[in-house]
């Protein structure tokens, strides 16, 4: 993997609640700096970001329905639109994982079909943030299938906020129930090289991660 191949996999992460603007200045200014895929964000700091990163080639990622989950399609939508107009690339969106553990999968399906439509008509990528830590095996495969129906661009292991991150088991059953049909985002915990690339080997083709310039430090050095 060449440096170019490895910052394009990073989604820069800052979605902490007391994220100011003088911390999404640097986010970007990183961003922009080495070239990373996309900033991930709280979709009020969308029009901020979007402004900041604008004529470079980092796209803008807002997180829907973060980092619970619990509001109502009506609502993801709604942020959804919201977020597109203030200038979002991409949208990251939590599953309602009450509704999932409910058996519920009507639901499920409808709430991704709904926002993912959204993405398609706006030419948004999207992102299905499904929270593994919570889900029982069978769980996370009925999500890949509905994944498979609805064609998002992504599906994404974790916020990053639950009890758990990413996990290289995780990723690779995801990546073998929709194979080259839907994307896996690896997101949660993954902090150096070592780790960053084990994902990368297991089949997610984009690492969300706060520590993206360490890595990216981490692999100069090594070259």
């Amino acid at each position: 993997m060449t440096k170019e191949q490895l910052v394009r996999l990073f989604d820069h992460t800052c979605l902490h609640p007391y994220a100011t603007h003088a911390d999404m200045e640097k986010l970007c200014a990183e961003a922009r700096e080495h070239h990373f895929a996309m900033v991930a964000i709280n979709s009020v700091q969308t029009r901020f970001c979007k402004e900041l990163l604008r004529g470079t080639d980092v796209h803008v990622g807002a997180a829907i329905g973060f980092p619970l989950g619990q509001t109502t399609v009506e609502t993801k939508v709604f942020e959804t639109e919201d977020a597109i107009r203030n200038g979002a690339d991409e949208i990251d969106y939590v599953i309602n994982i009450t509704e999932l553990k409910m058996g519920n999968l009507d639901y499920i399906r409808d709430e991704m079909q709904r926002i993912v439509d959204v993405c398609r008509k706006n030419n948004v990528i999207s992102k299905v943030i499904f929270e593994n830590c919570y889900l029982t095996q069978a769980e996370k495969e009925a999500l890949c299938r509905i994944a498979l129906e609805v064609k998002p661009d992504f599906i994404k292991t974790s916020t990053g906020f639950g009890s758990g991150g990413a996990t290289l088991e995780d990723v690779k059953l995801m990546k073998r129930i929709v194979g080259d049909q839907v994307k896996v985002k690896a997101a949660g915990g993954i902090r150096d090289l070592a780790a960053c690339l084990a994902m990368v080997e297991a089949g997610a083709e984009r690492i969300g991660t706060s520590a993206a310039v360490r890595i990216t430090q981490e692999f100069e050095a090594r070259a």
